[in-house]
């Protein structure tokens, strides 16, 4: 399956909002166990999912597919320390849809959403070894920045593209 079969759009209606929580939920559990706190992964349940996808509405594209939400992308301005970047806060698509396009397809309509800066910035799990191979063939490279979540017990690396 390749990208031209997802819609990407912006997420606006009721159902879009839970079908963004269930991926949020749905792909952090897939994705992150055994990487961070298994306290912290059970505890994000699809009820807290649901809350914070209800709360944070502002630039979110969904990816849909036959009218179903497979996957997500937040982005926006970076912070202060590069504020002339753009960042790209979130990108999430469910398990059974990694490497069939979805990712890709989300990821290039954020990068459009943010064609004029010049630089795009996103932090991703030092040890999501997958995420950060899907990065690089985008053109991000690794950019020296390095913390820790302590919440997650797990460090992120920053990562960044320059056009």
């Amino acid at each position: 399956m390749n990208a031209m079969n997802y819609l990407i759009k912006p997420m606006e209606t009721p159902e879009e909002i839970k079908g963004k929580a269930y991926v949020h939920w749905r792909s952090w559990q897939a994705a992150y166990a055994g990487i961070i706190n298994s306290d912290y992964l059970a505890a994000l349940t699809l009820e807290k999912c649901e809350q914070i996808a209800g709360k944070w509405r502002e630039n979110i594209l969904v990816a849909l597919e036959n009218g179903r939400v497979i996957g997500f992308a937040g982005y926006g301005e970076s912070d202060a320390e590069f504020p002339q970047a753009g960042v790209i806060f979130a990108l999430y698509v469910l398990p059974e849809y990694f490497g069939k396009g979805a990712g890709r397809a989300l990821a290039e309509a954020a990068l459009e959403k943010l064609k004029d800066r010049a630089e795009i910035r996103l932090w991703v799990l030092k040890e999501n070894a997958r995420a950060i191979k899907f990065y690089e063939k985008l053109g991000f490279a690794p950019d020296g920045r390095e913390q820790f979540l302590p919440a997650l017990e797990a460090y992120e690396i920053g990562m960044v593209l320059h056009r």
